[in-house]
């Protein structure tokens, strides 16, 4: 008998957590958006965030009403959630993906740059480190975690997806 997956979309300026081990998370097209994965092995929690813009100071109004758009808003909540379900900090294994230049390289306020720097940061002053990341580049992501193994699978294509797709795990 095969087990039925739990599959939950995270949308953009979205964060979602299971502690159910069927669970699945996975978001799409993630551009200069950053995707924040976090898992705790020993409980099977698993989270993930997909933010658009490093600091919630840009628009507070926007910040108060959804704290998932910012990374330094919507990581703190993340982590409290998973937290919140069991997880422990120390035993954490987190990856990042995302950020990357939408316009051909001349992005003039280079978010995903931004974007990519505000996780880390933040993910730092909070005592974890990244273990693995596909960020950067002018690709598209979709990221997919498994909560019952802590799994990250990460396809990626070009922009508006032209381009061969490739799939590999962050490990």
């Amino acid at each position: 008998m095969t087990q039925v997956e739990k599959q939950m979309t995270v949308g953009v300026s979205d964060c979602k957590v299971t502690d159910d081990p069927e669970g699945v998370l996975i978001t799409y097209a993630l551009g200069s958006c950053i995707a924040v994965v976090v898992h705790d092995p020993a409980v099977a929690v698993a989270g993930l965030l997909h933010f658009m813009l490093p600091e919630a100071s840009i628009d507070p109004e926007k910040a108060a009403r959804n704290p998932y758009m910012f990374a330094d808003t919507g990581i703190p909540l993340l982590l409290e959630e998973v937290m919140r379900r069991g997880a422990k900090r120390e035993r954490l294994v987190v990856r990042i993906a995302g950020g990357a230049q939408a316009l051909n390289g001349h992005e003039m306020f280079q978010i995903g740059k931004r974007n990519h720097l505000a996780a880390r940061k933040l993910l730092w002053k909070e005592g974890l480190l990244v273990k693995s990341e596909a960020v950067g580049g002018g690709v598209s992501r979709t990221v997919r975690l498994e909560a019952a193994t802590g799994r990250v699978l990460v396809r990626e294509s070009g922009m508006n997806g032209a381009g061969p797709q490739t799939e590999r795990s962050l490990r």
